[in-house]
């Protein structure tokens, strides 16, 4: 009685698992409820094996049943479901389907179903379970052999599995059979296991780069939205030190109802502005794909253009005042020599050209 108990309750957890895996929004209240339910029919397939004692450490692969070798997989059905949680703490959720892919392998190992390919992954997994990696290699045309080799294996085991399910006569009556068909889908089972114990390491990784979390809005940070939205801009009442902020939309800097002036008395540019031909340009791009806040100040602007000679200097009254040569500078001295030598002789060499300007300059 007890055994037919815990045969329907797993074949109840299978099937709402492959409902799960047919669902194509795992972002709805209704899938995550699903998906409680199969965990929770999971673990209570758990608890009865224990209180069943179906598997023992004293035990060999010989001395279980054709019948029972489906169980040693809820461990891993298990882990396959809690990974699917969708939780803001991600990390417990990773640990918890961490153990329950452990305690799968080593009841496999227990019972020495892992073969020997598996057996060696099993024990680089236990030496280093937060650095485990299918591929130890960093060749990468070596890494690309041992991913093909892998994807190789599972479409192999994967065929397995589905020749043995579409040829039921095959298992009919013959419990070897049926012992080979469990015993496959352990093997895939256990492949998956390792491939998702890396992904599942690779996803740690990324979320220990990851910021922490934003904390709590306090009373502070609501009464400075309160002030921001009601546009008071003093900078002691909005707690920030030294007049500095880290937000790009500040409205004492950026927004239309500054007043300031743009340009210094003496012509520098006392803030970021944009030249539109209306204001209502403006407010028309705000919030659109085109809408780009500066990414530099007028300055950084000038000094860019200025260093890849977008900028002529002189001009003016400026064109008319002629550097003083230093005297004790022979070097500079005979280089203004030569020069106005040169030019001596260019104005001798064309002198229709320079008796034509002359006259142009004299007219004006």
């Amino acid at each position: 009685m007890a055994d037919q108990s815990i045969r329907s309750l797993f074949y109840s957890a299978e099937r709402q698992r492959k409902d799960i895996e047919q669902s194509w929004d795992s972002n709805t209240a209704t899938y995550q409820q699903n998906l409680a339910a199969a965990i929770a029919t999971y673990e209570e397939c758990l608890q009865l094996s224990d209180r069943l004692s179906l598997f023992s450490p004293n035990e060999t692969l010989e001395d279980i049943t054709s019948g029972d070798l489906q169980y040693l997989q809820i461990n891993y059905r298990l882990a396959e479901l809690i990974l699917r949680v969708s939780s803001t703490s991600r990390n417990s959720i990773l640990q918890k389907a961490r153990d329950s892919f452990e305690k799968y392998l080593n009841l496999l190992d227990q019972y020495k179903i892992l073969s020997t390919m598996e057996k060696k992954l099993y024990d680089a997994y236990t030496e280093a379970p937060t650095t485990f990696s299918t591929i130890s290699t960093t060749d990468p045309n070596a890494r690309r052999g041992a991913k093909i080799a892998n994807f190789q294996a599972e479409k192999e085991l994967k065929q397995r599995l589905e020749f043995l399910a579409q040829n039921p006569a095959y298992l009919q009556n013959d419990d070897l059979a049926i012992r080979e068909l469990h015993l496959a889908n352990l093997s895939l089972c256990t492949h998956n296991t390792f491939q998702s114990l890396e992904s599942l390491n690779r996803e740690l990784d990324v979320l220990a780069m990851a910021p922490p979390p934003p904390s709590t809005p306090g009373l502070s940070t609501l009464s400075f939205d309160s002030r921001e939205r009601n546009g008071s801009h003093d900078l002691s009442s909005l707690e920030i030190q030294d007049g500095y902020s880290d937000r790009l939309d500040r409205r004492d800097l950026l927004s239309a109802n500054n007043k300031g002036p743009i340009l210094s008395s003496e012509g520098k540019p006392l803030r970021p502005f944009t030249l539109l031909d209306s204001r209502q340009t403006l407010k028309d791009g705000v919030f659109k794909p085109g809408h780009n806040l500066p990414t530099m100040t007028i300055d950084e602007y000038l000094e860019e253009e200025r260093a890849r000679g977008g900028i002529i200097d002189g001009g003016g009254a400026q064109s008319g005042v002629v550097a003083e040569v230093d005297e004790d500078d022979y070097a500079k001295g005979e280089e203004e020599t030569v020069k106005a030598r040169s030019w001596d002789d260019y104005v001798e060499a064309n002198p229709k050209y320079f008796f034509f300007i002359e006259h142009i300059m004299a007219f004006h």
